[in-house]
């Protein structure tokens, strides 16, 4: 019988219908949190829906914190992914994650790289969150809290001015990775704005400003 396992916390999160696929994004990762299911439905509504009904590897999964934010027209779209980077220094060492709103759970970071900038950051996180959904066959909505990074997005290019290093070799890669994908695929996710004025901090925040 064909099974479909969900990651809640490892390497990578996600919906996965290979063992071999799982097991290669938990191994090693303190505390995975995964398990499998008998249909992708099912699979579906564990990974989108709370996470405090299911158990995984024997060990019941632990709610994370849920913040509280207007109802209605007033407040975010709960079901969605927020994204959010954090930089030390501006450029600075950089790294980048994607929280869904509802559980306040984290469905991938990525970094630290050695030399970026919060834009940048913010840039390939919405690329990160638009390929992840789409690998989902999702069109939940993302937020950000960043106008410039949705600017690029819908340009299609970081219009970035960091300088050309051998620190930045390997992010100036990802980032035309990043430019190729929006160049190639297209998607019906809406990119939102984070109302931080009203919501306080998008949940995707590292929480060190």
């Amino acid at each position: 019988m064909k099974k479909y396992y969900v990651i809640w916390e490892g390497h990578e999160t996600g919906i996965y219908d290979s063992w071999e696929d799982c097991r290669k994004l938990i191994e090693g990762y303190p505390k995975a949190r995964y398990k499998s299911f008998p249909s992708r439905q099912a699979a579906e509504n564990a990974f989108y829906g709370s996470m405090d009904d299911f158990h995984t590897g024997g060990t019941p999964v632990k709610p994370c914190g849920h913040p509280t934010y207007p109802t209605g027209k007033d407040g975010p779209i709960l079901r969605s992914l927020a994204v959010d980077a954090a930089c030390k220094g501006n450029p600075g060492i950089m790294e980048y994650q994607g929280v869904w709103v509802d559980s306040n759970h984290r469905a991938f970071h990525k970094g630290p790289f050695p030399m970026g900038t919060a834009n940048i950051g913010e840039f390939l996180a919405i690329v990160h969150a638009l390929a992840y959904l789409k690998q989902q066959n999702s069109t939940l909505p993302i937020y950000s809290d960043s106008k410039i990074a949705i600017s690029w997005i819908a340009q299609g290019v970081a219009k970035t001015k960091l300088e050309h290093t051998h620190k930045t070799a390997n992010l100036y890669t990802i980032i035309k990775r990043a430019e190729h994908w929006l160049k190639k695929n297209q998607w019906n996710n809406k990119i939102l704005k984070w109302d931080t004025k009203n919501w306080g901090e998008i949940p995707a925040d590292f929480g060190n400003k």
